[in-house]
């Protein structure tokens, strides 16, 4: 008895019960010595990859191992889970060595699967120093999302050099990244890597089948059962977080680094993993910043701990269509919290930063009036914290999203303003909460003991509002 396919997809496979899509069956099949995919999000791209692995490194006569290079940890292990369920259905002898030391020295550790021939996959987060002195095959998952792609290239590559091929997965991340101008150099620079160059959007992978093949595996009362390709594509660009982070992160448009006032790749370098524990508090001091929200927009509380000159943050929380009472339940426990806050005491803002510091006292909340040249004295601070690694942000396509937002425009006088489309979930909120969290930081609110050499002059108070 055949059992009547789930769901309303309206594009079949040419083979239903072929375990590869179209798409995917093609990426498994090159055997290219380079090769390059730049995909929507969860497609299968990195699961099909998965199997290639296996069958290439399984195989008798196998002469490499495998390097394959994830953006955490997380990642590194759910890679690994899906080598060792390929193995098991291709019924190829493989053994789960767990976690091993592979570079005492610099104590990094990988996933290791050892196959009947002796050879082995191993499956490591984002260090690039991982990939240094080691022979064989690489696959560099994730590639653009890494903290520095073009130094992972430049250390993964080498180790091909004996025999083996260097596979890149990734969605993009901005037009600046490493990863885009390998892209612009196969399709627009005479390919001078040669590199074997794949590109699977969405839209793609609908028009191939991979809503049908979704269903499938979907429970029968999931309301994607109900959509055609149309629908489910609507679906999807409306959880994204903005329309740039559709475009870039299904249709494999890079958003555009040279607009925006903060890059992808200087963002990402700041990002916790994405399975971190991020808001464990150490023994640091709290800093907060809120921007006070209007009819539309978001009250955000943006919380930091400071261990020596690293700004982590430690706690974020984003308030709407709340009456004041009930927002001040939230904040005032983390003021109570914190060494210093600095509060937006801009329109309706200006209310809100009395009655914090006629609460916690002037001396610990600070209201900031929001003008074009305040804006520029706080934005900047957030931009060099990033250049210079000492801020520490979440994994979050709403954070991002909304650090990605504010724009620099210079005026026909000259003057410096920062903008931010407005959207339903905002008006750069988060960025203005972190720059005066991060301001508040810099202007501790415990006494600094010094020995007056002489009355104070203006210059004395640059970097300073």
């Amino acid at each position: 008895m055949t059992t009547k396919p789930r769901g309303n997809a309206q594009r079949i496979p040419e083979q239903p019960d072929a375990l590869f899509l179209p798409f995917q069956a093609k990426w498994v099949a090159d055997d290219s010595r380079l090769k390059l995919m730049e995909k929507s999000r969860q497609i299968g791209i990195s699961w099909s990859t998965a199997y290639k692995a296996v069958e290439r490194t399984a195989a008798a006569g196998a002469g490499h191992d495998q390097w394959v290079s994830s953006r955490d940890d997380l990642q590194a292990r759910l890679f690994l889970e899906d080598c060792k369920m390929f193995a098991e259905a291709l019924q190829m002898a493989a053994t789960d060595l767990g976690e091993q030391v592979i570079d005492p020295e610099r104590k990094i550790t990988a996933y290791v699967l050892q196959f009947a021939n002796g050879r082995r996959i191993h499956s490591m987060s984002s260090n690039p120093d991982a990939q240094a002195g080691k022979r064989g095959g690489r696959i560099l998952d994730e590639f653009a999302l890494h903290p520095d792609p073009r130094k992972l290239w430049s250390i993964a590559y080498p180790g091909i050099t004996w025999g083996g091929s260097m596979e890149l997965v990734s969605t993009h991340r901005g037009s600046h990244n490493f990863f885009n101008a390998l892209v612009r150099e196969a399709r627009e620079g005479g390919n001078p890597k040669r590199i074997s160059l794949h590109r699977v959007t969405l839209q793609d992978a609908l028009d191939q089948g991979f809503l049908y093949k979704l269903q499938q595996t979907l429970p029968a009362d999931d309301e994607r059962q109900a959509m055609d390709e149309a629908a489910y594509f609507d679906f999807v660009k409306k959880g994204a977080a903005d329309e740039e982070s559709f475009q870039q992160e299904y249709m494999c448009q890079p958003a555009d680094d040279d607009v925006a006032f903060l890059e992808y790749d200087l963002i990402a370098a700041c990002e916790y993993a994405e399975s971190a524990r991020w808001q464990t508090r150490e023994k640091g001091r709290l800093f907060a910043g809120v921007d006070i929200g209007r009819k539309k927009d978001l009250t955000v509380l943006w919380v930091v701990e400071l261990l020596g000159d690293v700004a982590y943050t430690r706690h974020v929380e984003a308030l709407q269509a709340m009456a004041k009472g009930d927002q001040e339940k939230v904040l005032w426990p983390w003021f109570e919290r914190c060494d210093r806050v600095c509060i937006d005491a801009t329109g309706l803002g200006i209310g809100w930063a009395d009655d914090a510091q006629k609460k916690f006292g002037a001396y610990k909340v600070e209201g900031v009036t929001f003008t074009a040249r305040v804006k520029e004295q706080l934005a900047y601070p957030v931009r060099s914290a990033m250049q210079e690694r000492r801020l520490r942000i979440p994994f979050s396509g709403a954070i991002r999203a909304d650090l990605r937002s504010i724009t620099k425009q210079t005026t026909a006088a000259g003057n410096i303003r920062f903008t931010a489309e407005r959207t339903p979930d905002g008006h750069a909120d988060r960025f203005w909460a972190l720059a005066l969290a991060i301001h508040a930081a810099a202007r501790p609110a415990a006494p600094i003991e010094y020995l007056s050499d002489g009355p104070i002059g203006a210059g004395d108070y640059e970097g300073y509002l």
